[in-house]
């Protein structure tokens, strides 16, 4: 079997027979040997029935969800390639050959472009069209360097074999979102064909929730980018930090009218400290994602070990706590009284930062080492 069509269903019998008239005109008129299958998600109208009838073959998902229908109908497919598509009857299930031809071409992942094939009145919201689809498809390309444009269309064509590859677990609207990122993350050939976007034939409201699933979108969209959530903010927190710190730990700085001392010098430790924190964050959570997440993903081999970061981290220790026994000293020389607080905490507060990241250092070092271990 070379194609199979899956349309995900939840009270779809309206529009139902429509697209499964039109899927199986395609395979018909282009001599194809495929399916169609309707991933039934619970459907309590007149669907299944609808489905039968129409000669498509019906597959139970008893996992709610867009994802979680679909992963059911896609893992039940028998096609070398696949196509997914809505049974709203938004999009032509008879007009699939161009990604038919790509997928003939090579490609793993063909995505429709509805903003190059054209929406038509009605079809798709105002917000949805001016602000969260171009909003969420231009982080998508901006964080995971993605060639697609259309994140959230929902007609696109893939090879079985690519899909196994991705192991897609999201169970809602994102989705669409996983599928886009992980092709992209695995080096997997990706095109895009223009598709039309049809006012939908429903006569009811859509399952789609603008606020709820942009969110889960958005929300995955940044937990699968620890580079922009973790290390380039952490980068930049720590060397501002580090700057401004190194200057205070000298002398105070003017700045216009302003005069920073030790009190600021406090706080931009303390931001030093959260920069570090969230680097070795980034370090676990990438650990995590190859070793987890995504095992396919081509492994580079780590040129840090364990060894390496415990030296760095107990060095890190020492300078602390020798910087705070230099300080304790000057305390017993002045016989437990007083000091100067403007000059020893420009000592005491880099020591305790010191002190604090090379515990951090430790800690994470056997951390991602455990989950190595986890992993051989």
């Amino acid at each position: 079997m070379i194609l199979s069509i899956v349309m995900p269903c939840l009270n779809e019998a309206h529009t139902l027979a429509v697209c499964i008239q039109k899927a199986s005109s395609f395979l018909t008129k282009n001599n194809l040997e495929g399916e169609v299958i309707i991933a039934d998600n619970g459907s309590t109208d007149a669907s299944v029935e609808v489905a039968m009838k129409s000669g498509a073959r019906v597959v139970p998902v008893l996992a709610k969800g867009y994802g979680a229908a679909l992963v059911g109908g896609i893992k039940a497919a028998k096609g070398k390639y696949v196509v997914m598509g809505d049974a709203d009857d938004s999009y032509d299930f008879s007009n699939l050959l161009p990604f038919f031809e790509k997928l003939d071409e090579g490609y793993d992942l063909v995505m429709g472009n509805r903003f190059k094939g054209g929406i038509k009145d009605g079809a798709m919201p105002f917000l949805h069209r001016y602000l969260g689809n171009p909003v969420l498809s231009f982080i998508g390309r901006l964080f995971y360097k993605s060639p697609v444009n259309d994140f959230h269309c929902g007609l696109r064509a893939f090879t079985k074999e690519a899909y196994e590859k991705m192991e897609l677990k999201s169970t809602g609207m994102e989705f669409a979102s996983e599928m886009v990122v992980k092709a992209t993350m695995l080096g997997l050939n990706i095109s895009e064909v223009p598709t039309t976007l049809s006012k939908d034939g429903r006569n009811r409201p859509p399952h789609l929730n603008t606020w709820r699933d942009g969110w889960r979108h958005l929300r995955f969209l940044i937990m699968y980018a620890p580079n922009w959530l973790l290390l380039y903010p952490g980068i930049i927190l720590l060397l501002c930090s580090l700057i401004l710190g190194g200057l205070l730990t000298i002398h105070p700085i003017s700045v216009f009218n302003l005069q920073l001392d030790i009190h600021t010098l406090l706080y931009v430790m303390v931001a030093a400290l959260m920069g570090t924190q969230l680097l070795f964050l980034y370090t676990i959570v990438r650990r995590y994602a190859f070793q987890h997440i995504i095992p396919s993903l081509p492994k580079a081999s780590p040129t840090v070990t364990l060894e390496k970061s415990l030296i760095v981290g107990i060095t890190l220790l020492l300078v602390g706590l020798m910087t705070s026994f230099y300080t304790f000293s000057e305390w017993v020389r002045s016989d437990f009284g007083n000091l100067n607080p403007v000059e020893f905490m420009r000592y005491v507060i880099p020591s305790v930062f010191s002190i604090c990241v090379g515990f951090q250092t430790i800690v994470s070092s056997f951390v991602v080492a455990l989950i190595n271990d986890q992993k051989n």
